[in-house]
């Protein structure tokens, strides 16, 4: 019974036969229909899809043409990082845990796909990609920076690609700019200057024809056509101008007013100089003051009823021709004293072309007119021919007698001072930071540097910061011209001052700075560039480098002559003015009888002369003087060799002349012709000699045909620089093949001949 029962169900027919089993599907993408009433397996049915999808996915991404990448447009409004590495923001953050958690799925696609893209990218130059959707594609994987060396590459181009776009995207305000442009700049200060790269400047340098680099130093021109280029406003200024460069503690413009005329006092020796200015002392300072004062400086101020005048004491007059060498102008008015018992005498002719030379008008006093054998009537006679003409002959010098013992005239004399200084107006602000000069300057063991100035403009006070020329420092101790402290020097005062760091040079200008530190800076910078100075003022006035100095227009040849006589002054002076031309002019600046002094010296600084001297010598101190300065001074016992050196330099003056000479004749006794070269001329040089490089001259029956160069000399078949007379040779003409037999050639040269006087 148990084996039958076992055993039933295989021979006997089940009630309900059970359902066939489902085939098995034949591949992931196509199944049977299935009934609804089906168990599914949910999980299993994901996986399902997800591999569907990726299949998917792998096949579009295979298929997809190649294209390069490109990096998303940045927000320019939240720049930050670097070049190389930018800053990720929030969004950028999510993103990438996001892609990050994509990419673990998928990590070896990426890697086969990103290296075809890599690919792509080395060898297809950048191009703009159309924006995929995040979800059509996997760029994601490769954006976020792990996919292995290739995406790197890839990330270093996107920033390469993208940099010109974040330029693109948030371009500069141009901001125009006041540019002070100094003597001397360089291209990285320029730059700065006007808040641009450098590398702008050098482009635009290199459009004007420069190549330059970032260290370069450029001259006040070329800088100024680079600024006005990129659109500023270029302004010419010195390195070492105060007023272009530092702020100077100036309040409003302060209202100009009257100030006292600066007179300096010129004449001969033994002219009464000393004792009108002792005279003038002694009756015109306050009475406390009139006994035996001591003079401490070389200025000082006299009270008369109609103002003040202050005179300069310049005996021999060296400081008013050293301040104008360096091109100072500190006098208002000259005197000019003429002895009435002698006459005008070789200073007094050295006083008045010092003063025609600055412009200065002049007041002639003639002393001694208290001596029985004085004759002013002469002496006018005498100015007459040195071009001073008084007033009562029509000019406009006025002319005074004085004498320096009975007082006669003194007060005409201020009086005429006066009237001059009323004529020229001379005003000047006085509640506004002082400037002035350097009248003198030494050295004191007890005190240090000691300068005498004259106050020109503004007030000087006790305790400001100062520079003169060279030197800095505060005003320590201000003393007047008796010696007294005072605190405050006002226009045309002259005051004595302590506190300099160095000994400043006569003439050198003072300005009361605002800061001693920005006077500090210009000081020292005026140390560095004295030796150039120094050398530049040395090769002024040297005969031999005339020659270096040709410009446009007539030029200029300054002498001054110092003789042993007069005769033979007046010879030499007559002999060198008739050596001017229209293209060199000679101009006598001096000329007089006597060695060579200090005062020759200073004036030929000032007027860029040379000395001559005849027959006579210098003094030691102004050899000294002259080879400090780089003067040329030049000594001579023969008329005939100054005026031939004189000669000589004025030719060194003028330009070359060009001169044709004919250095040998050839005859063309045959012509050959050849495809490559074309006409050759078969010649006899029958006089002289040919060279290859000279100049020819075609003739035909006597009658020049054509001028040019030879393009090529043989003798047989070499090449040879030069054939000589009787000797056969063969000749091709530069650009000229039209040569017939019986031709001649001239063979002539241009050599450049130095010019005669």
């Amino acid at each position: 019974m148990i084996l039958s029962a076992m055993f039933r169900p295989l021979f006997s027919p089940p009630p309900h036969p059970p359902p066939p089993p489902p085939p098995l599907p034949l591949s992931l993408h196509s199944s049977p229909p299935r009934r609804s009433s089906d168990l599914v397996d949910p999980e299993r049915e994901r996986a399902r899809r997800a591999a569907e999808a990726e299949a998917a996915a792998l096949r579009e991404m295979l298929s997809r043409p190649r294209k390069v990448l490109k990096a998303p447009e940045p927000d320019a409004g939240n720049l930050s990082g670097t070049l190389h590495k930018p800053a990720p923001g929030k969004g950028a953050k999510k993103e990438a845990k996001a892609t990050t958690g994509e990419a673990k799925k998928t990590i070896k696609a990426s890697d086969v796909s990103s290296s075809w893209s890599d690919e792509s990218g080395r060898k297809k130059p950048a191009a703009k990609a159309e924006p995929q959707a995040p979800g059509a594609s996997r760029d994601g994987w490769r954006a976020g920076g792990k996919a292995g060396k290739g995406a790197k590459g890839n990330a270093r181009a996107r920033g390469r690609n993208a940099q010109p776009e974040r330029q693109a995207a948030a371009p500069a305000e141009f901001i125009a700019r006041e540019v002070h442009v100094p003597e001397t700049i360089t291209v990285a200060d320029l730059a700065h200057k006007m808040s641009v790269k450098a590398a702008e400047v050098i482009k635009h340098l290199m459009k004007l024809g420069q190549m330059v680099t970032i260290n370069q130093v450029l001259d006040q021109e070329t800088a100024m056509i680079v600024v006005e280029e990129l659109g500023h406003t270029a302004i010419a200024a010195k390195l070492d101008d105060p007023e272009a460069f530092l702020e100077l503690a100036e309040g409003p413009e302060a209202p100009a007013l009257p100030r006292a005329p600066v007179v300096t006092v010129m004449g001969h020796v033994d002219h009464g100089k000393t004792s009108l200015l002792d005279y003038i002392r002694r009756t015109k300072v306050a009475s406390g003051e009139a006994g035996g004062i001591t003079q401490h400086i070389g200025a000082y101020n006299v009270k008369t009823d109609r103002g003040m005048v202050t005179f300069l004491d310049t005996p021999g007059h060296e400081a008013f021709t050293a301040m104008r060498a360096r091109g100072t102008k500190a006098t208002d008015i000259v005197i000019l004293v003429v002895a009435a018992d002698d006459g005008v005498m070789p200073q007094t002719k050295e006083a008045i072309h010092h003063a025609q030379a600055a412009g200065v008008p002049l007041v002639v006093a003639i002393t001694k007119i208290d001596k029985p054998d004085g004759n002013p009537e002469r002496v006018k006679q005498e100015l007459v021919a040195e071009q001073v003409v008084p007033e009562e002959y029509g000019g406009d010098v006025p002319f005074v007698g004085v004498s320096a013992k009975t007082g006669q005239g003194i007060d005409d004399l201020l009086e005429n001072v006066l009237l001059q200084a009323e004529i020229l107006e001379l005003k000047e602000p006085v509640d506004a930071p002082a400037k002035g000069i350097v009248i003198e300057a030494r050295l004191d063991k007890g005190r240090g540097p000691v300068a005498t100035i004259l106050v020109q403009s503004g007030t000087l006070h006790r305790g400001d910061a100062v520079l003169a020329g060279a030197s800095f420092g505060r005003v320590r101790a201000m003393l007047n011209e008796n010696g007294k402290p005072v605190n405050s020097a006002g226009p045309s005062i002259p005051v004595e001052i302590q506190g300099l760091t160095d000994v400043p040079a006569a003439g050198d200008e003072v300005i009361a700075m605002a800061d001693e530190r920005k006077a500090r800076e210009i000081a020292l910078f005026r140390q560095g560039k004295f030796r150039d100075v120094k050398l530049a003022r040395q090769q002024a006035a040297k005969l031999e480098s005339m020659f270096d100095n040709i410009g446009e227009g007539t030029q200029t040849l300054a002498l001054i002559v110092k003789t042993d006589v007069q005769g033979s002054q007046e010879a030499l002076v007559s002999s060198l003015l008739k050596l001017s031309t229209e293209e060199v002019r000679v101009q006598v600046v001096h000329a007089a009888v006597g060695g060579i002094s200090e005062s020759d010296v200073n004036l030929a600084i000032a007027s860029h002369a040379v000395i001559i001297g005849f027959n006579v010598r210098a003094e030691q101190s102004a050899k000294k003087l002259a080879e400090h300065n780089g003067v040329d001074l030049r000594y001579y016992n023969i008329i005939y060799d100054a005026i031939d050196d004189v000669r000589n330099a004025m030719s060194g003056m003028l330009a070359p002349e060009q001169r044709e000479e004919i250095i040998g004749m050839v005859e063309i006794r045959e012509v050959y012709t050849t495809s490559r070269v074309g006409n050759i001329a078969g010649c006899m040089v029958t006089d002289g000699v040919v060279r290859r490089d000279s100049q020819v001259r075609l003739l035909r029956n006597h009658v020049v045909h054509w001028t040019g160069h030879i393009d090529s000399l043989r003798r047989f078949k070499d090449d040879v620089k030069e054939v000589k007379a009787g000797f056969d040779c063969g000749i091709t003409l530069k650009g000229n093949n039209d040569i017939e037999v019986g031709d001649q050639l001239e063979i002539f040269e241009i050599k450049e001949v130095a010019r005669s006087l």
